[in-house]
This record gives structure tokens, sequence and C-alpha cells, in this order.
């Protein structure tokens, strides 16, 4: 199973900037007792009577196929003392059923040659196989019975829980940029669930029950909650076929109650500074940003581009490069988060560099970003390996129908046709208006992580 880091800046729900395009006409397809299906000749939609929506991609260029199962349900979802469920129900969706055992559903994928993985984020879980076109089918019915009857036996859930506090201790307590990445996150959100850590708080997973999981999974594993997408070797009239025979008799449930927490506005900066075994010191910033829905988000993705997209970006040229007091820099912008997200810069230490070296530096080029218009150069550079990925990455099939859920999860996979146009169509002034509404001083989130000697081990 695929763990995304937990904490760090940047490291879950970024946009991959991969996006297939196709331009189609509509049919409808009487055969299923589903809503009417768009289709086209290599992609079909449908959403079945149960609200299940199915989305299918043709490709015929290898004998594969990608098939994908996404929640809406994420560490957002998750109230005060029950952080991590999200995450550990992801681990538990791998413990059987009644009609396949525990760890059965790894074991039958990797015999029938396929590749299994998942991840959960702050706004969704994902569960993906890629395999041979004509081992689809037994995939289809693996993934229908473990969303209605997955077994979350006590004496398994009581050793996944260890292993996800295990994976918490490793991955965010044990390393300082998961470890800061989670401080300011905690500051930088008031009241909005992003303030919480998809692990989960180590407090809340030693208390966390197994009954609370049923409920979780109850509440939020329903296919009126969910998405499946394919992209491959296959006909979609026939995939949605069979998905609509294994899916389409679980039944509808409630729908999941919405998150609808506003963060209120920042009035001043807040900052964080942790004491923390380390090699080097590190400086994150995070600024309050709007996400998909503003007509300002096309603008803060290009300027992420600008800033950290490979070592001839921004921020890596001028504290890597230039001023050498970096071995690292950049900066990310979450496009497709739900909610409104943080934007965020961040910096490693160069040896012998210290804390108030890189705040400033990071600083300068935030207000440069606001002082100077962004040189046409840096601006079509920006451009253009936004839409290079979105073709290049085309080759995936993965890819493929992953990105149109993402787009599918924020409005509707139509959205697609207008980003690469809302990319070229921005400006230079365009960028440093964006810069000045959304980095003012006010509404800056510092955090900055010092390094300690290691705890000398006692004596015997």
């Amino acid at each position: 199973m695929c763990r995304l880091p937990l904490g760090n800046p940047g490291r879950y729900n970024q946009f991959v900037r991969i996006l297939p395009r196709f331009i189609a006409p509509t049919l409808l397809l009487p055969l299923l007792s589903a809503a009417p299906a768009v289709a086209a000749d290599d992609f079909l939609e449908a959403t079945l009577d149960n609200g299940l929506r199915v989305l299918l991609v043709e490709d015929h260029r290898s004998p594969v196929v990608s098939f994908q199962v996404w929640y809406r349900v994420g560490s957002r979802n998750e109230q005060p003392g029950a952080t991590g469920l999200a995450h550990l129900l992801e681990h538990m969706m791998f413990k059987g059923t009644a009609t396949y055992g525990p760890r059965m559903y790894a074991s039958l994928i990797e015999e029938n040659g396929g590749q299994d993985n998942a991840f959960t984020s702050q706004d969704y879980t994902s569960y993906f196989v890629n395999i041979a076109a004509d081992k689809v089918d037994f995939v289809i019915a693996l993934e229908a019975d473990r969303m209605q009857n997955l077994r979350l036996d006590p004496k398994e859930f009581a050793s996944e829980r260890l292993v996800v506090m295990e994976e918490r201790r490793t991955r965010t307590e044990d390393d300082p940029e998961g470890f800061l990445g989670e401080e300011l996150s905690a500051i930088a959100f008031k009241a909005h669930p992003y303030r919480s850590p998809i692990v989960g708080w180590m407090e809340d997973l030693r208390r966390l029950t197994v009954d609370e999981l049923r409920a979780f999974y109850r509440t939020y594993y329903v296919p009126n909650n969910a998405l499946v997408a394919a992209a491959g070797d296959f006909k979609a009239p026939e995939l949605l076929e069979k998905i609509q025979r294994h899916f389409g008799v679980i039944p509808r449930a409630a729908n999941p109650p919405p998150v609808k927490v506003v963060e209120p506005v920042q009035n001043g900066e807040r900052r964080v500074i942790v004491r923390k075994e380390a090699q080097l010191p590190l400086v994150f910033i995070g600024y309050p940003v709007p996400n998909y829905a503003s007509a300002d988000a096309p603008a803060l993705e290009l300027l992420s581009t600008i800033l950290s997209e490979g070592r001839s970006s921004r921020l890596y040229r001028r504290l890597v490069y230039e001023q050498e007091i970096a071995l690292n820099a950049g900066g990310d912008y979450s496009y497709f988060s739900a909610d409104p997200n943080l934007f965020w810069f961040y910096a490693t230490a160069r040896p012998g560099q210290s804390p108030e070296t890189l705040e400033p530096a990071l600083l300068q080029e935030v207000e440069r970003l606001k002082r100077e218009p962004v040189s046409a150069v840096e601006v079509e550079r920006a451009k253009n390996q936004i839409e290079a990925s979105f073709v290049f990455r085309q080759d995936s099939v993965y890819s493929r129908a992953s990105l149109l859920v993402r787009f599918e999860l924020i409005g509707g996979w139509r959205l697609r046709d207008r980003f690469v146009p809302a990319i070229r169509a921005l400006t230079a002034e365009d960028l440093q208006r964006v810069a000045r509404t959304y980095f003012p001083d006010a509404r800056r989130n510092v955090g900055i992580l010092v390094p300690i000697p290691p705890t000398p081990p006692p004596s015997p």
C-alpha cells in the first residue's frame, strides 16, 4: 500500500500535471438500469442508480487496465478526538471480507500479475490496481466485495493500529520535515480539520476503537460517496455492464455529513519554533489561499511552478545555486484541495547556515514576487512545463484515469479542458496581483526547526 508522506508541505493533495483530452458527442446507453451515460469512441461516463459515478477511458495501446475506486473521504471528514480514522481504514481495507480472508486481496492481485496500491489524503481515499486487461473482471468483484463486506476484525484492528502508530513515529515524529509541517498546519488552521495530520494524532490513535472505525466505514464507504474510474484496453460499454453487475446491487445509503467548517480570516502572523534532533535547520512559510473554486487558482498554480518546478525554478536557483544557503528550496499549492488550503514556501539550510539566514531569504523572494513582475522567460517556461506534462503523462493509463477523477471531484471532469487555456491566458501582471493579494505579512505562518544534538543513550 502506498503511504504518502504525512505532514510535509506539498507532499499530499498535489496537482499532478497530467490530463488526456477527449472531444466527444453524447450517446445514451439504454441497456443498463443506470442514469444516462455519455460516451464516445474512447470515453464513457455514467451514474448508477445507487449513486456510484463511473468514468471509463479506452486506451488500446497496451493490453493493461488501471482500475480505481475513489471515496470522497479523508482526514477533513474526521472529528476532534478521532483523527486518523480515514487512514487507518485504508489499512484495514486489505484485511479481508467474509468472502476473501485476511491478506487475500493483495495475494490474489499478485498471483494474477497485477500491482495494487492505495493512499489517503486530506480530501479523499483512493485504491487502484494495474493489471492485464483479461484479468480486470475479478478486480471488479474484489473491489465491490470490500465496499460492503469488510470484516473489521478486532484482532486485526488492534494489530494494524500498532502498524499505523509506528508509521506515525517514523514518518512524522522521527522525520524533521514531517514534524515541522504538522506543527505549522496546527497553527495555520484554527478551526478547519486541515489542522490535523492525515495519519492522526498519536493520542487519538491509541484510543480509537473498532466500533468507531466500523461506523466510519458504514458512513463513507457507500456507492453514493464513491467513484469508479478505469483506463486501458477494454470496451467501455462492456466494462460498464460488469461494473453495474457487481456494484449496482450495493444499496444506496444516506449521504455522508458535509464538512461545513469555514476557517476564520487570519489577522496576524503566527509562528512556531521547534527544537528537535535533526541534522539541519528547516524553515516553512505558509499563507492561506483559495482553492480551485477561485478565479485566481490558475495563477497560484503557475506561481507554484515558477517557484519550485525543477532546478531551474526560482527558489531553487536563488537559494541553492546563487546564494548557496540552502540544500533545497521550493513552494507548493494544492490546486485540487476541497477547501481553501495553504501556499507553502520551504527550504532546508546548508550545513553551517541558520534559520536567521534562511527565513529572510525566503521572505525576500516573496516580496520580490509582489514588487517585480515575473520575467517573460520564467512565465513562458512554466506554462510550457504545465502543458507538456499534460501531454507526456498520457502514456500512463493510471494517470489518464486519476486526473479525470480529480477534476470530477472538484466539479466535473470537463473542467480539465479549461485548465491549460486558463494557464495560457495568465500574464505577469496577474501573478504580481495574486502575490500581493494572498501573501501579506498579516497572513503569514512561519515554522522553524532548530536542530539539537541527539540524546545520549543511558549509561549501562
